[in-house]
């Protein structure tokens, strides 16, 4: 089988691969922060920065600083770490699971992110300490509650856990919690149209402090799936395979799949339910750039935050002064490419 271009050029010079990913990742920074209602200049934001980041003292636009530094900036950060944090924990699922089609949401996660976000949001709860976060810190521990019972009964239906008992065990779970979220949204009265709003998913007007709550799980769930490269390229091969070559498989496996969630749980908690970017881009940068997790975790990682960057540039700007959700630009986005790639594995598996 003939290698794609740009795989055939990079695979074997992954430097020409993190220039292109991190390039393409960097230049939607710059048009995420520049491009709105109040255009930046390229020269504007380097002084406004070099102010922030550098002892420098360039005059700017007192304006311009706070659009910058307190709106468009965190959007930015916000939009990347999420669609990293997405696209990471779905390079992994897909590895682990041995299957392209697998996302951070086949395990039923989103789902129990969505069903702590939404019951913070429908019973209007604030515990004294965490105020306004205390949504995002629900959502967390719901995802993570979620991510333990079913991997409690799967282990419990089949103790050497096998992939397909997971993704049974996640699925039958994902469709309880659906459930139980639309239960809700039909309970709903003033809040539907918050509850509705947050579940299309959204990174507009959450401010530094969300940046801050999902950066220390995004490093976690990043690190902890770096350690694991090696064992991920194993178990993409089958699990009798990986004991052969000295894996521990089940241990691994329960470590791939909380970082998974973690990445995924944080996520959903600080920017509703965004599909698609987890099963998208890895599935593309693995086309592009080969299935080695050593190089495909992180490319994955640079492609998926421009991607939801320039995603959310486009919520934001296609209908000014409204703006979309981010959820529905991934989805008309998302939904046409991946037919795309199917179908190209279908025709090539036919050839």
């Amino acid at each position: 089988m003939r290698k794609p271009f740009i795989q055939k050029y990079t695979v074997n010079k992954p430097s020409v691969s993190y220039s292109l990913t991190i390039g393409f990742l960097l230049i939607t920074v710059f048009l995420g922060v520049g491009v709105g209602t109040v255009q930046v200049s390229f020269k504007e934001m380097v002084a406004i920065f070099g102010n922030h980041l550098l002892p420098l003292s360039f005059q700017t636009d007192s304006m311009l600083d706070n659009i910058v530094m307190n709106i468009r900036l965190p959007r930015v950060m916000l939009a990347g770490l999420v669609g990293a944090s997405l696209s990471l924990a779905g390079a992994a699922f897909q590895g682990l699971l041995r299957n392209p089609l697998a996302d951070p949401y086949t395990l039923g996660v989103s789902s129990g992110a969505s069903v702590g976000a939404v019951i913070v949001i429908f019973f209007q709860l604030s515990l004294p300490i965490l105020g306004l976060l205390t949504l995002p810190i629900a959502s967390i521990m719901t995802a993570f509650i979620t991510i333990f019972i079913v991997l409690f009964f799967a282990k419990k239906i089949e103790p050497s856990m096998k992939v397909e008992t997971i993704i049974l065990t996640g699925i039958i779970f994902s469709s309880f919690l659906g459930a139980f979220l639309s239960l809700i949204i039909a309970l709903s009265g003033q809040e539907l149209r918050q509850i509705i709003g947050w579940l299309l998913g959204s990174v507009s007007m959450r401010g530094w402090n969300y940046v801050w709550i999902i950066l220390p799980f995004f490093l976690i769930g990043a690190f902890l799936l770096v350690l694991n490269t090696r064992e991920l390229n194993a178990m993409s091969f089958g699990e009798e395979q990986a004991q052969h070559l000295g894996v521990n498989v089940q241990k691994r496996k329960q470590i791939v799949l909380i970082a998974g969630s973690l990445l995924t749980g944080a996520a959903v908690a600080v920017s509703g339910t965004i599909g698609f970017v987890g099963l998208v881009i890895p599935h593309l940068t693995r086309l592009l750039w080969g299935p080695d997790h050593k190089h495909l975790l992180p490319l994955s990682t640079f492609v998926g935050a421009g991607f939801l960057i320039l995603a959310d540039l486009v919520a934001r700007t296609v209908i000014q002064p409204a703006e979309l959700p981010i959820g529905v630009i991934t989805a008309l986005i998302g939904a046409p490419v991946f037919a795309v790639i199917l179908m190209r594995r279908r025709l090539k598996g036919r050839g």
